[in-house]
This record gives structure tokens, sequence and C-alpha cells, in this order.
């Protein structure tokens, strides 16, 4: 059963954050409103950014969870949420809304991503903008640095385009199109007149490992996929939700790193195992691709596609949560595993991890 948290909001959450093993968990409203909630879900404090902007993305610094960074509108705010009513700073980042945001492991970075396709990259010391990382076509929607590689992200966006991007370089290292990637595997498998949803990309995460990532797009699969020098693979395609996939993140404080939680548009959400898709260094027999032409790879067999869109998996954990899905937050709350999910409504619902 579900608890909720109530009476932090007076408009929609759009976002949720967890501070790591500090019990701290702040979500973010349209208008500009933010709350920090105790883990016993009562909220300790309130504040509403000036601008009155949507709130889309909060995120914690991994170096101090002291530091909490929130995007509203066009502006980062920096705040504390030992005194969460004044931001310490505000970053004014460019001229288009930002959708997400990440600090890399030392807190020294900020990526943030916005309605113009760009990935723009603070100096989190001088408050400066140090780089544009310009490739998506359409709105960029989510951006992730990696574990143990403070200069390399990955990034997202409605063009369903995936791009791995290393900070020395002006260009991504590699490039995947989703779209050209489920064409083939479509056509093998859709029924006469059946047509699917583009795989616009929302959401994307990275396992701690740093090699494998996780994309939840518009066609209802949650795309799993991993690096490893310069060449790049999907994994499998699990066919999570009957609409489109909002969110997917992994859930580092579990006994093993392949657990996986997502949520959709159809009001579920689901908490996968995907250690059957095998370990980062020895998975074998994977098709490889080339980073640049994805769209020159073989045409699959049916027995491929099916393995490719995962109908070997099923979650392990299926929720049904009845509402269209704006956040999952996986967090540890007085040393238990917990789901927390945002939706149309001004409260938050927490869910127990039962495994």
């Amino acid at each position: 059963m579900a608890c909720r948290w109530s009476d932090g909001h007076s408009s929609p959450v759009l976002c949720v954050a967890a501070a790591g093993d500090e019990g701290l968990v702040v979500s973010g409203a349209e208008g500009g409103e933010v709350t920090l909630w105790s883990e016993e879900g009562a909220p300790l404090a309130q504040t509403t950014l000036e601008g009155g902007g949507d709130v889309t993305c909060a995120a914690f610094s991994p170096a101090s969870p002291r530091k909490l960074f929130v995007s509203h509108g066009e502006a980062i705010s920096i705040l504390d949420p030992r005194a969460l009513k004044r931001p310490t700073d505000v970053l004014r980042v460019g001229d288009d809304e930002i959708n997400g945001l990440s600090v890399n492991e030392s807190g020294s970075l900020l990526a943030a991503a916005d309605d113009s396709g760009a990935v723009r990259i603070l100096e989190l010391a001088s408050g400066k903008v140090v780089q544009s990382l310009r490739r998506h076509t359409n709105i960029c929607s989510s951006v992730a640095f990696r574990p143990q590689r403070p200069q390399s992200l990955v990034s997202c966006g409605l063009d369903m385009q995936v791009m791995l991007w290393n900070l020395q370089k002006s260009r991504p290292v590699w490039v995947l199109n989703l779209q050209e990637l489920t064409e083939e595997e479509e056509d093998q498998q859709q029924p006469a007149g059946q047509l699917f949803n583009p795989p616009l990309v929302h959401c994307v995460a990275v396992a701690d490992c740093g090699n494998r990532f996780a994309c939840a797009a518009e066609d209802g699969r949650v795309h799993l996929l991993r690096v490893g020098g310069s060449r790049f693979e999907r994994l499998k395609a699990l066919k999570a939700h009957s609409q489109g996939v909002s969110q997917v993140h992994f859930l580092n404080f579990l006994p093993h790193p392949d657990w996986l939680v997502s949520g959709g548009n159809d009001g579920k959400v689901l908490l996968w195992d995907i250690s059957k898709v095998g370990s980062i260094s020895e998975d074998k027999g994977k098709a490889k691709f080339p980073r640049k032409k994805a769209k020159n790879m073989h045409s699959p067999k049916k027995d491929e596609v099916s393995a490719k869109h995962g109908r070997d998996i099923q979650p392990t954990l299926s929720i049904n949560h009845g509402e269209k899905v704006n956040w999952v937050c996986p967090a540890r709350l007085k040393g238990e595993g917990r789901i927390i999910v945002a939706d149309q409504s001004s409260s938050l619902s927490v869910y127990p991890l039962e495994l």
C-alpha cells in the first residue's frame, strides 16, 4: 500500500530528488514551488522561486547533499535544504526552458538539457557556461553524467537520438538513433495496418558502473544500452508499458546494481531485474554496430528481434498507480527502499519495495 505525502504543494508535482542516504527528499511543482520533506512524509520547508517558472528538474550534488540544483524556466537556482527560503545563487543559462540537470561526481560541473536541443556545461566554481554541446535536432529532454567518468555524459531527446559525449571533444563520441534501430524490428513484427509510436526519448539513466544506460521512450519501451571503447550496442528493448515511458532510474542502494524502475503514461510503475541481460564484462553474442551508421546494421531474424525486445524478462514488481506518471524517484528512507511517484496531483505517493 502506498503512503500519501500531502500538503507540500498547491500545484501538480513535476519532479522529485533524493540525496543518497541522507534522508533528504525534495519535490518541485508548477509555479516555482519547491518542498523539502521528512523521511516520514511531512513537509519541513517550502519556497516559491522568483520568476514562477515550473520546476522541471531537481538534482543534489553527489559531492555535497547540502547543495541542491533546481531548474525553473531558463534559470537554475542553487539551494541549501537547511535554508530553503532563498537561493544561494541563481544561474542564467540561456533563453530556452531547461528540462534536465545532472551534476558530475566531483561536484565541479553541472549539465543542463534545454528546449533548443543543447546541453550546456556549467563550471560550478565560477557559475559560467563553459561549453554548449549542440547536436540534437529537437528538444533535449534528459542528460546524465557517467559515474567514475567526470568528463563524460549521455544525453537524449525528442529527435529519438541518444548521444555519448566526451567534454574534451566538441562532438559526440557516438550517436544512436532509436528510430533507425526499431524500424526493421517493427517491420518484422507489426500486423498489417498497425502503427507504433516513435521512440522519442524522455529520460536517460546511467548505472553505477558508468557503462550501461537505460532510456525511457514514447514507444512504450525501456531501451537498454551499453558502451565499450568506440563501439556501442543495444542490449535489449523491454516492452515495458502500453503507453509512453516517461521515467527510468537505476536503484543503486539494492544488493546488486541491476535493478531498474520505470514509470509511464499508462499509470504503471514497474521494477525490473535486468541481471538476466548479462554482466557488463561478460555479455557475448550481441550484435555490435558502427557508432556513426546504425542504419547499416543487418536485418534481425525473428528470434533476434524477440530477444532484443526483452520478452524473456518480466517486471519483478508491477504497481498500478492509476495516474499518468510525471516522475519516479527511488530512495532509501529510514533504512528501507522506497519508490516515490509524482503524478498529475499536488501530492506524492510512496511505495515500499517488496522484493
